[in-house]
C-alpha cells in the first residue's frame, strides 16, 4: 500500500473517523469543511488543520484520492463535484446516494472521467465479519441467512438530536438500515428473489418500521430478514453453513452454534477497539486493491433490492 495524496471532504462524525486512521497511518490529508464551527470541532478532535468554505470554495488542486464524508443528502452532489475537479479515485461514506435516480446520475459523470467509486460500508471489515467469512468458506459456503436491522432510536425525534436532515430522515432505512442489509447480502449471498411486508407503525409514520420478509439467493439458498423499529433491538445477521450457524448480535461479536452448543469465536479485534470498527481494515482497502469495497455500480444493482425491503413489496 503507498502513501498517496488524500483529501477529506467533509469534517463531520465520520469525516473525524477516517482521519483518525490516516493519521495512524503517517497520511495527512488535505481536510476540507464547510461551517467554520465544524472545522473547529474537527480540528480539537483530531489535530488536523482543516480549510473552511466547502470544496466549492477550495482554491487548492484536490488530491486524485478523495473520502466524501458528508450528511448523506449531498454525497452525490459533492461527489460530482470532486470527480470534475479531478478526483479519480473516491470512496464515499454510504449509501452515496438516497435515490436510485442519484446514483445513476453520478455513475454517468464516474464513467464520462473513468473515475473509480466505492461505498463505504464499513461492517464488510469487522474483524468479526471477517472471522465469520473465512469459516463460511471453509464450511463450503453458506446455505441460510437471516438478518435484524432495527433501529435503537425508536422515536423520529431522536434522529433529529443527531442533526440530520430531514431528506435523510423520509430514507433512514437507506441511509443507515442498509449497513446491516450489505453485510447480510455480502455474507450470504446475492438475492435473486425476495418478497416482504412492510408497515409504518405509529412512532415513525410514515416511514416504513415492521418488516418482515424472505427470499432467495442467486445460489437458490434461502435467506429471512425482520424488524421492529418501534422497540429497541440490536442489529444482527445470522448465516448457516454445512457445520454451523454463525451468529452476529451485536454485529461486533461473533458466536458459533454447533450441535446446539453455542460458543464464542475468537478473533483479532484491536484494530475495532482502537478505531471505529471497520474504519482501518476499509481505509487499507480503499488505498490499497479495493477488495470487498461496493463499487458504485454493484451499489445501483443492489439498490432495487434496498427499495423493495423498505417498500415492502
Amino acid at each position: 500500500m503507498k502513501k498517496q495524496p488524500i483529501a477529506i471532504v467533509g469534517t463531520g462524525r465520520m469525516a473525524r473517523e477516517h482521519a483518525k486512521v490516516l493519521k495512524a497511518m503517517r497520511i495527512t490529508p488535505i481536510v476540507i469543511g464547510r461551517s467554520r464551527e465544524g472545522v473547529a470541532a474537527f480540528e480539537q478532535e483530531t489535530g488536523l488543520s482543516a480549510d473552511v468554505g466547502g470544496l466549492r470554495g477550495y482554491k487548492g488542486t484536490l488530491p486524485k484520492t478523495v473520502i466524501i464524508a458528508v450528511d448523506a443528502d449531498l454525497l452525490p452532489t459533492v461527489a460530482k463535484d470532486a470527480i470534475r475537479r479531478g478526483a479519480r479515485r473516491l470512496l464515499l461514506e454510504k449509501p452515496g446516494a438516497l435515490s436510485f435516480a442519484e446514483l445513476k446520475k453520478m455513475d454517468r459523470v464516474a464513467r464520462a472521467h473513468r473515475a473509480q467509486v466505492f461505498i463505504a460500508y464499513n461492517r464488510r471489515f469487522l474483524a468479526s465479519a471477517l472471522k465469520a467469512r473465512e469459516l463460511i468458506k471453509k464450511d463450503g459456503g453458506p446455505v441460510s441467512y437471516t438478518f435484524n436491522f432495527t433501529e435503537r432510536l425508536t422515536a423520529k425525534e431522536s434522529i433529529k438530536k443527531l442533526g440530520i436532515s430531514r431528506a435523510t430522515e423520509k430514507r433512514w432505512f437507506i441511509a443507515n438500515s442498509t449497513h446491516v442489509v450489505d453485510l447480510a447480502f455480502f455474507l450470504g449471498g446475492t438475492p435473486r428473489v425476495i418478497s416482504g411486508f412492510a408497515k409504518a407503525g405509529p412512532l415513525w409514520s410514515p416511514h416504513p418500521s415492521l418488516f418482515a420478509g424472505s427470499g432467495v439467493t442467486t445460489q437458490e439458498h434461502p435467506f429471512s430478514y425482520r424488524a421492529n423499529w418501534e422497540l429497541p433491538g440490536p442489529w444482527s445477521v445470522e448465516v448457516g453453513t454445512k457445520k454451523r450457524r454463525l451468529i452476529l448480535e451485536p454485529l461486533e461479536t461473533l458466536r458459533e452454534e454447533v450441535d446446539g452448543a453455542v460458543k464464542p469465536v475468537q478473533f483479532d479485534g484491536r484494530l475495532d477497539k482502537k478505531f471505529k470498527p471497520g474504519f482501518c481494515r476499509q481505509m487499507e482497502s480503499f488505498l490499497g486493491d479495493g477488495r470487498d469495497l461496493p463499487t458504485l455500480a454493484e451499489q445501483i444493482e443492489q439498490f432495487s433490492w434496498y427499495e423493495q425491503i423498505e417498500g415492502g413489496s
